[in-house]
């Protein structure tokens, strides 16, 4: 018998269907089924039966059922006590600031629940900054949009983000739609981050696509001064949706309209230090990133992103 077959089976259980029970597994239906039937016959006991509604257990079952319960419960308690133990230190990780908006927080309440021993070290700055730091192994994890200056990083692609327009709902004007070509933002005002910065590089590959010139009409390489200056109706800005994500009233400050060029996406990629440099601390920090970076993404707080194949 496996922990895997308990976990499986007290799924099934509490969802009283093995189809919904399979998809929250990510599993196909058949290999779910095949693992109850293994455990069944492990036991010489039917534990659960069809009706036309879903799945329950049979009086063995449930008697089963509760006690797979504290299984589980004990082994989570006994996997965390161990990794508690055994993880401890300071881990440095650097996050630009659009995605330190959203992903920072996530991030610090994960590792305090997970590991409550390991203290990080957090970073925010432009991303060129961000990418000498782990250059210099100032750094142990960082996220980044450009890995072309990896010097024995680790790389995963983590997931991609659209860009949008964001203007000031005050300064409208004439309605703007909900999505936009670049084409059609000739002669706009707008307020962008510097060549040093990684987003300005996306940008000015998708102007030159465009055969668009820009009319910039200053460039900040500060992201809280630059959205203030687009919510004073200074003029508008090209960013990811985590521009806006540290404003609560971000509906009604601004307006943001998606880019649909098709190089109007920017790719977050986690990057650290090669696995033999870095500790069993930054190793775990580095599952747990990822972790809350799919979880935000999948449960829509990460609006405008799409997981990416790593």
């Amino acid at each position: 018998m496996e922990l895997r077959q308990i976990r499986y089976f007290v799924r099934v259980v509490e969802l009283g269907s093995m189809s919904r029970a399979a998809l929250e597994l990510d599993m196909v239906q058949s290999a779910l089924s095949q693992q109850i039937s293994r455990l069944e016959g492990e036991l010489a006991t039917r534990l659960l039966q069809r009706t036309s509604k879903g799945v329950v257990p049979t009086e063995a079952g449930l008697a089963f059922f509760r006690e797979a319960q504290l299984t589980l419960r004990h082994a989570e308690q006994a996997a965390r006590a161990a990794q508690q133990a055994r993880l401890s230190g300071t881990v440095s990780v650097g996050l630009a600031p659009t995605t330190a908006s959203v992903l920072g927080v996530p991030l610090m309440r994960a590792m305090r629940e997970r590991y409550p021993d390991v203290r990080l070290h957090m970073v925010e700055s432009l991303s060129g900054h961000i990418t000498s730091m782990l250059n210099a192994r100032q750094l142990d994890l960082a996220v980044l949009f450009d890995t072309h200056a990896a010097r024995r990083w680790s790389v995963m692609p983590l997931l991609e983000e659209k860009l949008f327009f964001i203007r000031s709902r005050p300064g409208l004007g004439a309605k703007t739609p909900a999505k936009v070509r670049m084409a059609q933002l000739k002669g706009v005002p707008l307020i962008l981050p510097t060549g040093t910065h990684g987003l300005r590089s996306t940008l000015d590959t998708v102007f030159a696509r465009a055969r668009y010139q820009p009319n910039v009409v200053a460039e900040i390489d500060s992201l809280p001064m630059l959205m203030d200056a687009v919510d004073a109706g200074l003029g508008a800005t090209l960013q990811p949706w985590a521009a806006v994500g540290r404003f609560a009233d971000a509906q009604q400050r601004f307006h943001l309209a998606e880019v649909t060029d098709p190089q109007a996406r920017r790719v977050n990629a986690l990057c650290s230090l090669s696995d033999d440099e870095l500790s069993p601390a930054g190793l775990a920090t580095r599952v747990v990133l990822a972790d809350c970076a799919r979880e935000l993404v999948r449960s829509g707080r990460w609006v405008g992103a799409a997981l990416v194949d790593g």
